[in-house]
């Protein structure tokens, strides 16, 4: 076993499996892993592995029940969903003496070795540099053929090397080492289980989950002060700091010259010394940020070693055992470790001493190493993960380009320069989600694309639409001056619908975090294909674009440009079995059916579980999450029968989550009757440090009529109307008509106690007319300001009944009594609105165009309206 005492790691590398999961007959091996996970090695002499390889680096598993036999020369495995049987004697593993049978949906199948695996869902790609849509994607370990291999037998070896693990390049011989994954389409079984091997997936700092600012660009320090300036004071919340190249000396000013430096890389691409032009003070700097509450990450291209221009030069080519006289350069050699260990002690950790949080390893150049079958991304990434693991000071990160299989243990993935078009954004959903069959849960993209850089308002809002429901949200874009990513440099109406998108990200943060343990726990990615939860669902294969974001959620990003007919997105979306709430309208639909919905640009096609109680958190006062514990912790809950959540809670940037250091708090919902609904939040489960001892609450309780009563702990809660940029906690209820919600808003109470709020239900005799209101009174609204902002005249003007029929929802937050009378309203006002503005002949098209959005509300488009005679 391969283990220290002296750090903590999320993952164990103990190779060597117990002895009574083994079964070998003369020159194979077979380790049982698990019951549908079997280890099948050849190797003449019997020579067999036992050292960890850079994938499988734990083989050490409580050892399952499975039987052996032999019969007419056949070695006879069984596991509970296995039968493997080898022809002994037969040596090298084919397909006339080796065959593995399991039952696939009520059918026996059979895998022999040479077989194509042809239903294989693919897992991840090294980058998207420069891919404009679509790139070819590696297998990953899920097939729906009900079976995998991964072949073994050439990767790299981790071996023993006091507290850190060093590789070691297997021995030059025939071989095979072969994982047979046979878990139907167990899918979710097979990530576990695959984790248990391969490592687990760490869980990130929750900082992680915020805003990224990133942008390939010379930024000044007083320019990067601004900048942040500029964020607080349009109230947009960046957590993280990416610095481009430019932070380090580059020589760009000269790059006609296309100079050489000796390791025949272009001179300046890397660089580890302060460019003290851009930068006089990096600690200044640094402390400002820190100061800020900020996460700084420098970009790296470490590939041209240590030059002899760099402040660190001297230092690293003493210990390398080069006379820094001689001026010769310290090669790159990330696989020695005595480099490695030079290269981390005193290149980069005076520049961590000084503030720098995380690094972006942005390798980009040659892809192999002096060990065999080794690149050089994937052993990079994991020196400079393990570095932080050794530190101890703070929960490890890094930021780089995919290595391979087993690459998931060293979180966050940099996905490259990708084209800012349509059909990258349109691509990387489905990119994203699938990377989840390797355990790649943490994909951080381009928000905007790279390159060239300047792109539409239309497109970047939209690809901020998923970015919000992606792992990362991340903006970036290349050293064009005509590209922008700053979001209140575009048209006013485009960054409010940005902003608005931004804070429902930071909104959902404590959701997000949650679903993270829940990744570190069950190796299933919280961002994930739609076959993990339906496998057997033809639509969960074929809709593609859409996918689970967390247990509670689907989430179909919009990915291409608005209708030239109705300046609406058309979108066609697979809901599954149960009852699904589409998030900006309101409307609830019952799954099992495919759905085809229009959305305007503020509109992101986000379906939630009807039960669901979301743990979210205010933005009323946004900061950089960073440390910070929650304190007040908003609930959106969407009623039904019965319904539960947990939220998860940690010391955020410490391993504290790997020794027990952290708290979960149940949460449920259910209606005994019609007429009450009961929301108990349960004393909190755990302990960290600086968790908590009271918190305050607002719970939203979506899709109702204003309560008749509401009680928490059977005190009565009062109603009183509040403002809503009013930022106030106290004990009061109102209702906020435009959401069709309940808002309860409950003092400081203590977490080690149970909340209870029961709230007395106003029967309602058709449930219809609550459904979609939410979606109405938003499409009327928008329809009024849409005539209205292209009048030219007084006739031209929203008409009076329009323009109260879009101030229903206010009305009804002012007067929740009256809830009843406009809900009536509105159920009719629709094809009158519709009746009243269709255009006249010879009318502008804005009337039509206004007609059309409206038409998409109506149930069924019977096509009674005609447009009117002048």
């Amino acid at each position: 076993m391969i283990s220290s005492t002296s750090f903590v790691s999320a993952h164990t590398i103990d190779p060597v499996a117990n002895p009574d999961a083994i079964i070998i007959r003369g020159d194979v091996r077979f380790t049982i892993l698990t019951p549908q996970m079997i280890r099948m090695e050849w190797a003449p002499e019997a020579t067999f592995e036992d050292s960890a390889s850079f994938v499988f680096i734990n083989r050490n598993l409580p050892v399952c029940p499975y039987t052996v036999e032999e019969n007419d020369d056949w070695l006879i495995i069984r596991t509970e969903k296995l039968l493997l049987k080898y022809k002994i004697g037969s040596g090298e593993f084919k397909e006339d003496n080796l065959f593995i049978e399991l039952e696939l949906n009520g059918r026996q199948i059979r895998w022999q070795p040479g077989m194509e695996d042809t239903g294989n869902l693919r897992g991840t790609n090294r980058t998207l540099d420069r891919a404009e849509g679509a790139v070819e994607i590696e297998p990953g370990i899920l097939s729906r053929d009900g079976w995998t291999i991964v072949d073994d037998s050439e990767r790299p070896l981790l071996a023993e090397d006091g507290d850190w693990a060093w590789i070691k390049a297997r021995p030059q011989r025939n071989r095979q080492d072969l994982y047979f994954f046979g878990y139907g389409h167990n899918y979710r079984q097979a990530l576990y289980d695959y984790t248990l091997v391969a490592g687990k997936i760490p869980m990130p700092p929750r900082f992680v989950f915020g805003f990224w600012w990133s942008r390939y660009w010379p930024y000044t320090e007083e320019e990067m002060r601004n900048l942040v300036k500029e964020f607080q004071i349009h109230n947009v919340p960046v957590d993280v700091l990416v610095v481009d190249m430019d932070w380090h000396t580059t020589f760009l000013k000269d790059w006609w010259k296309k100079e050489k430096d000796q390791a025949g890389e272009r001179k300046g691409w890397t660089g580890f010394t302060w460019n003290k032009t851009l930068f006089p003070s990096p600690k200044a700097f640094l402390d400002w940020t820190r100061k800020k509450d900020l996460k700084v990450t420098l970009n790296l291209h470490p590939a041209s070693g240590i030059q002899p221009h760099e402040e660190a030069y001297p230092a690293v080519a003493k210990a390398m055992g080069i006379d820094p006289e001689s001026q010769k350069y310290v090669p790159f050699d990330i696989v020695d470790k005595k480099f490695a260990q030079a290269y981390l002690d005193l290149v980069l950790r005076p520049l961590e001493e000084e503030g720098v949080d995380f690094w972006w390893l942005d390798w980009q150049q040659w892809s192999t190493t002096n060990i065999p079958g080794m690149s050089p991304t994937m052993w990079l990434n994991y020196v400079h993960y393990a570095d932080m693991e050794r530190q101890g000071k703070v929960r490890p990160l890094i930021f780089h380009r995919w290595g391979g299989l087993g690459n998931h243990r060293y979180p966050i993935g940099f996905s490259g320069d990708s084209v800012c078009v349509w059909k990258s954004l349109d691509f990387q959903p489905y990119f994203t989600a699938t990377a989840a069959n390797v355990g790649c849960a943490y994909w951080s993209h381009d928000i905007g694309g790279h390159m060239p850089g300047p792109i539409s308002p239309e497109l970047f809002l939209r690809w901020l639409q998923f970015g919000a429901f992606s792992p990362v949200l991340r903006t970036h874009t290349s050293k064009n001056a005509n590209a922008e990513r700053r979001i209140w440099a575009y048209p006013h109406e485009y960054f409010l619908m940005m902003r608005d998108v931004i804070l429902l990200r930071y909104a959902l943060i404590p959701y997000i975090y949650t679903e993270a343990r829940k990744t570190y726990e069950t190796g299933v990615a919280f961002m994930r294909p739609m076959y993990y939860d339906y496998p057997e669902a033809e639509e969960a294969y074929t809709f593609t674009q859409q996918y689970m974001f967390g247990d509670n959620m689907i989430v179909a990003p919009v990915t291409e440009s608005v209708s030239d007919y109705n300046r609406l997105a058309k979108q066609r979306i697979w809901l599954p079995e149960g009852t699904w709430v589409e998030w900006h309208s309101g409307q609830y639909f019952v799954g099992s059916k495919v759905i085809e919905r229009h959305f305007d640009l503020d509109e992101i096609p986000l379906y939630v579980k009807a039960g669901s109680i979301l743990p979210m958190m205010s933005t009323q006062k946004i900061t950089p999450v960073a440390e910070k514990p929650l304190e007040h912790l908003v609930l959106t809950v969407l009623p039904a029968r019965h319904g539960d959540t947990r939220l998860y809670e940690d010391e955020y940037n410490t391993n504290g989550y790997l020794e027990g250091r952290y708290t979960w708090t149940s949460i449920s919902q259910h209606m005994p009757d019609d007429d009450t609904l009961i929301i108990r939040i349960n004393p909190v489960e755990g302990r960290y440090t600086s968790s908590p001892s009271e918190r305050s609450y607002q719970i939203h309780v979506r899709g109702i009529l204003p309560p008749k009563a509401i009680y928490c702990n059977q005190n009565e809660v009062p109603y009183e109307f509040m403002e809503e940029d009013v930022d106030s906690v106290d004990f009061h209820w109102q209702y906020e008509g435009n959401q069709i919600a309940t808002i309860i808003t409950l003092d400081k109470l203590s977490v080690h106690e149970p909340v209870e709020v029961v709230l007395k239900l106003q029967p309602i005799d058709n449930l219809d007319l609550l459904n979609g209101v939410q979606g109405k009174i938003s499409r009327l609204k928008k329809v009024m300001h849409l005539l209205n902002k292209h009048a030219t005249k007084t006739k031209d003007w929203s008409p009076d009944f329009l323009v109260e029929a879009a101030q229903a929802g206010n009305r009804m937050s002012l007067r929740p009594e009256t809830v009843m009378q406009e809900l009536l309203k509105i159920e009719d006002i629709v094809p009158k609105v519709i009746q009243e503005i269709y255009p006249v002949e010879g009318d502008s098209g804005v009337e039509k165009l206004a007609v059309l959005q409206l038409k998409t509300l109506l149930k069924y488009d019977s096509g009674l309206f005609a447009p009117r005679k002048g």
